[in-house]
């Protein structure tokens, strides 16, 4: 039996300590495609959030399907690696935040771990995207998975 409280708190380090991810979205033609994002997790786990351009494919994808993927870790690319690294896989739904006041606090978080992407942010053609949590699945040891529920994807009123 797992103990929920360390589980979140893992997940949570783990997305701290990370500026990195690698999103997955699906073609229309249904074909996986990969992409390193930086990203910001809010404190609660509910919440991811991402910018890119509006003119990418990984764009495009999202607006055909929301559900999304990421996988965040910590290899250094070391033989240590098979026992020390832990990487966690996000499943949720993406969707473009709206420009009002839910957008500033979500905008805040992002900039806080990027300050840097200020301006990529700010601009007319990027997307502000947010992805709502549905589950977390974290490895470790290279063979120990452990999920952790968030919500249901019906929860999900609007996307």
């Amino acid at each position: 039996m797992q103990d929920t409280g360390q589980l979140k708190k893992e997940i949570a380090m783990l997305l701290a300590s990370q500026k990195l991810a690698v999103l997955s979205t699906q073609s229309a033609e249904g074909y996986a495609y990969a992409s390193l994002i930086a990203f910001a997790a809010g404190d609660d786990l509910q919440t991811i959030v991402l910018a890119t351009p509006r003119a990418t494919r990984k764009f495009a994808n999202i607006r055909n399907n929301p559900r999304v993927s990421l996988l965040i870790d910590d290899r250094s690319n070391q033989d240590t690696d098979f026992h020390d690294a832990k990487a966690v896989t996000v499943m949720g739904m993406a969707s473009e935040v709206a420009v009002d006041a839910g957008r500033n606090s979500l905008a805040a978080l992002y900039l806080e771990k990027h300050p840097y992407l200020d301006d990529f942010l700010r601009s007319p053609t990027t997307a502000f995207i947010q992805v709502s949590v549905l589950r977390y699945y974290l490895v470790s040891r290279f063979q120990e998975v452990m999920e952790l529920h968030i919500r249901d994807e019906n929860d999900l009123s609007v996307i």
